[in-house]
C-alpha cells in the first residue's frame, strides 16, 4: 500500500504541477517512504539520529548546492542549456540540472517517471532529516543551542584541520547524534568527492543549509520548500520524444551503413565489456596474453584510451548521445574482427564475414521506464521518407546489474520472468541462457526477477515475500520488465520475428538484504570485473554460435 500510495501521490503531484514536501502531500510521501523504511534510508525513522550512509547516498545523486535551495523545477525543456545559469551533473547519477539562482535549481527530466520519481524520493528523504536537524538545533527548548551556534561558524570556516577539524566533528557529532567515528567517516568520504569533482558542499554546509531551511520553513510559510512540474514537462511525459530521436539517429546510421538486413544483436550494457572483449587483445598486441581472461581484462583497464582509440580505427562506431537520454550506443560490425586476434579464451567461432555476420548494437543502461521507450523506438523501423526501413533483429540482451536476494555481492543472476513491483503485471522470459553457460566456480541463481519502483523505496519485508514465497524471487531491479514489455509490443506489432533471442543476465551489486552489502556501501570495483566479463563472454559466444 505504501508504495502504491507513493506512486499514485506522485503521479498526481506530476499532474497538478507542484507541492510542498513540509505541506500535505509531501508529508503523504514521506509517510509512504517512513512506512517502507528502506534499507538504504537505514536509521531514517529514528528521530534521534541522522542517516548518514542514506545522505551521502543521496548527495552524490543530487546536484550540488540542492540542500541550500527553496525552489525546484522539473521541466522537460532544452532551451536552458544555452543560458549562463551553471550545468550541474551529479557524482553518480546521469541527469542534467542547472542552477537558475542562490535559491533555485532546474531539473531537465529526460527518462519519464523513473527519474521523477527518483529526484522525488531523495527530496523528501531530505526533508524528512532536515526536520530532524531542526529539532537537534533546539534540544527541546525554544533556543538555538550552543552546538548549533559552533556548527554556524564551522560552516562557515575553510580548510580546517588537525585539532580544529576533529573539535568541529566531535561537536557536529553530537547535533546528528551519531558518534564521532561515523561522523568523521562521512565528512572523509564526502570531502573526498568534494575535491576531486566538485559534486558537493562539504558535511558541514550540508547539515547546517537543511537545518537553516527547515527551520525558515517552520517560521514563515513563503519559505517553504516548492517543487514544481512544468507544462512542458507534464506534455512530454509518456510522448517518446527523447528515445524516439536518439533510436532514429541509431537505425539512419545502421541503414547508411547499409548494415539494416544483416543480423542485428541489440546488447543492453555498459560501454567497456564488449569493446574490451573484443579488441583489448589486439589493441594491446598480446601483452600478458598468458593471462587468463579475467586477469587480462584487469590490467587492460589501465589502457582503457588505447583500447578504445584501436576500437575506433578497426570497425567500432560511437554515438554519442546528444538527445538527453543519456545513453550512448556502440555499433560494431564483425566484419572488421576478421583479421583480428582475439583472446584465447573467447573461443568465438571463425569469422568469415558473409552476409550473416553478426551486427552489434550496444546501448548503454537505461533507467527504470525509459527502458520501454527506447527500446520500443529502437525496435520499430525506421519511418524515412523512401517508406520504412525495417531491420533484422536477431537477438535481444539484457546485461544488467541488480540487487539479489538469496545470494551476495558478485553472484549472477538470470531471469525466468520479470515481476512488476506493486502491480499485478508480469511476463515469463524464455532464456537462452542457462545456468551450464557459466563457469562453475560462480554462484547463479535463476528464477523471477522483481522490477521495482525504484532503489531508494525498497523494503525489507516486501522483498523477503517475493523471495521466500512461491515467487522465490532472486533479484531485483529497475528495467527488466520494461525492457521485455518493449520486446513483448515489437513481437505483437511484427517490428521483430517471435523467434528472436533474448537472453537476460544481472551480476549482484548488492543484496538489500544484508547490511553491509546494500547500496549505499559502496561499488563493487574490480571485484565486478568477474561477473560483468563472464556475462559479456557468454552473450558474444551465444551471437556468435547463433549464426
Amino acid at each position: 500500500m505504501a508504495i502504491r500510495i507513493f506512486k499514485t501521490t506522485a503521479d498526481a503531484l506530476a499532474l497538478r504541477g507542484y507541492y510542498k514536501p513540509s505541506g500535505r502531500s509531501g508529508q503523504t510521501l514521506a509517510d509512504s517512504l517512513k512506512t517502507l523504511s528502506p534499507e538504504i534510508y537505514g536509521t531514517m525513522n529514528d528521530p534521534r539520529i541522522i542517516e548518514l550512509k542514506g545522505l551521502e547516498y543521496v548527495i552524490d545523486r543530487l546536484p550540488r548546492g540542492i540542500e541550500e535551495c527553496t525552489h525546484v523545477i522539473l521541466t522537460a525543456q532544452e532551451d536552458l542549456e544555452h543560458t549562463s545559469f551553471d550545468r550541474i551533473t551529479p557524482l553518480r547519477r546521469r541527469r542534467t540540472s542547472y542552477r537558475v539562482s542562490e535559491n533555485e535549481m532546474s531539473f531537465v527530466i529526460t527518462r519519464g517517471m523513473s527519474e521523477i520519481y527518483d529526484i522525488l524520493t531523495h527530496i523528501t528523504f531530505l526533508t524528512i532529516e532536515a526536520e530532524k536537524i531542526r529539532q537537534q538545533m533546539h534540544a527541546g527548548t525554544k533556543n538555538i543551542t550552543r552546538e548549533w551556534q559552533t556548527l554556524e561558524k564551522d560552516a562557515a570556516a575553510q580548510n580546517m584541520s588537525g585539532p580544529e577539524l576533529d573539535r568541529a566533528l566531535w561537536n557536529l557529532s553530537i547535533i546528528l547524534g551519531r558518534t564521532f567515528q561515523d561522523t568523521r567517516e562521512t565528512y572523509l568520504t564526502l570531502e573526498k568527492s568534494r575535491k576531486e569533482h566538485n559534486s558537493n558542499m562539504g558535511i558541514f554546509n550540508i547539515i547546517y543549509s537543511l537545518g537553516r531551511r527547515a527551520e525558515e520553513e517552520s517560521l514563515a510559510s513563503e519559505s517553504n520548500l516548492m517543487v514544481y512540474f512544468t507544462p512542458s514537462l507534464r506534455e512530454m511525459i509518456g510522448s517518446h520524444r527523447y528515445g524516439r530521436r536518439w533510436a532514429d539517429i541509431i537505425k539512419t546510421k545502421l541503414r547508411d551503413l547499409k548494415l539494416a538486413n544483416r543480423p542485428i544483436h541489440v546488447i543492453s550494457a555498459n560501454m567497456h565489456s564488449v569493446m574490451n572483449s573484443l579488441f583489448a587483445y589486439a589493441a594491446r598486441e598480446g601483452r600478458d596474453g598468458d593471462l587468463d581472461f579475467y586477469e587480462f581484462i584487469t590490467q587492460s583497464k589501465e589502457e582503457y584510451d588505447l583500447v578504445r582509440e584501436f576500437s575506433l580505427n578497426h570497425g567500432l562506431i560511437e554515438i554519442t548521445d546528444d538527445e538527453g537520454t543519456y545513453l550512448d550506443c556502440q555499433i560494431i560490425d564483425t566484419c572488421s574482427l576478421k583479421n583480428l586476434e582475439l583472446h584465447p579464451s573467447l573461443s568465438l567461432p571463425p569469422n568469415d564475414c558473409e552476409k550473416d555476420a553478426p551486427v552489434l548494437v550496444v546501448m548503454d543502461y537505461a533507467f527504470g521506464a525509459q527502458a520501454f521507450e527506447v527500446l520500443e523506438e529502437l525496435l520499430s523501423p525506421l519511418h524515412a521518407e523512401t517508406g520504412d526501413v525495417f531491420y533484422n533483429i536477431s537477438s535481444v540482451s539484457i546485461m544488467g546489474k541488480a540487487g539479489i536476494l538469496p545470494g551476495k555481492k558478485g553472484d549472477l543472476m538470470l531471469a525466468s520472468a520479470h515481476v512488476f513491483e506493486g502491480t499485478p503485471h508480469n511476463y515469463t522470459v524464455d532464456n537462452d541462457l542457462t545456468r551450464d553457460d557459466f563457469d562453475d566456480d560462480i554462484d547463479v541463481y535463476t528464477g523471477p526477477i522483481v522490477t521495482v519502483l525504484g532503489t531508494s523505496l525498497q523494503n525489507r519485508d516486501v522483498l523477503e515475500k517475493f523471495q521466500r514465497t512461491s515467487w522465490k524471487a532472486v533479484g531485483l531491479e529497475m528495467e527488466g520488465g520494461h525492457y521485455h514489455r518493449a520486446i513483448s509490443a515489437a513481437i505483437i506489432r511484427k517490428h521483430i520475428s517471435p523467434n528472436v533471442k533474448i537472453r537476460y543476465a544481472y551480476y549482484a551489486s548488492d543484496n538489500p538484504l544484508l547490511s553491509g552489502q546494500t547500496l549505499s556501501s559502496g561499488a563493487l570495483g574490480d571485484e565486478g570485473i568477474r561477473p560483468t566479463y563472464m556475462i559479456t563472454r557468454v552473450i558474444l559466444k551465444k551471437i556468435f554460435n547463433q549464426q
